[in-house]
């Protein structure tokens, strides 16, 4: 038994590891992303009311950027546990029912992440066939946002959801809330 905690113990650690990893570097393309966004939404007002430029791609870069920020965000979020979740009710429950009401709630998240990234492969490939407005550029950067943010997100699940079943295998008393 001995054996057992200790090596859940260090597979606790390596998927925390790997965890902070895919969400660090989430968070540094997000970081990108955003300082480009505000990059992009300075110059837009800048061309617009301080020295009339002609240049027509400040909202549409805006809009697509902003998507892929908000939907790369989600495995950060994935990472940290931070996003919305009923605690109240679940810390009430006894260890065993919270510990499968959270694996319940985890292999339902990553199936919908994976159905999102089958579909979103879709959307890319009939975005090939569209055109951006004033780029005059294919939709498949853009709607790749989706895919690419399921797949991440279905992966960080994957490891978080491992690591918080390995962590109330060996202590009884924590509380992971879904």
């Amino acid at each position: 038994m001995m054996q057992y905690a200790s090596g859940g113990r260090d597979m606790t650690a390596i998927l925390e590891m790997l965890s902070t990893r895919l969400a660090s570097f989430t968070d540094k393309a997000c970081v990108i992303l955003l300082a480009l966004l505000v990059f992009d939404v300075w110059l837009g007002v800048f061309a617009r009311y301080v020295w009339p430029l002609p240049i027509t791609f400040m909202e549409e870069a805006a809009r697509y950027l902003m998507i892929w920020v908000a939907l790369l965000a989600v495995s950060s979020g994935i990472a940290r546990r931070e996003h919305i979740g009923m605690s109240m009710l679940f810390v009430m429950l006894p260890a065993n029912a919270r510990r499968f009401l959270l694996l319940l709630i985890d292999a339902l998240g990553i199936v919908f992440f994976m159905l999102l990234f089958l579909y979103g492969i879709g959307m890319v490939e009939r975005g090939g066939r569209m055109m951006t407005m004033i780029y005059g550029l294919t939709k498949q950067i853009p709607f790749a946002a989706v895919p690419v943010s399921a797949a991440l997100a279905a992966t960080q699940l994957c490891i978080v959801a491992w690591r918080d079943q390995l962590r109330l295998a060996t202590d009884r008393d924590l509380v992971v809330c879904p």
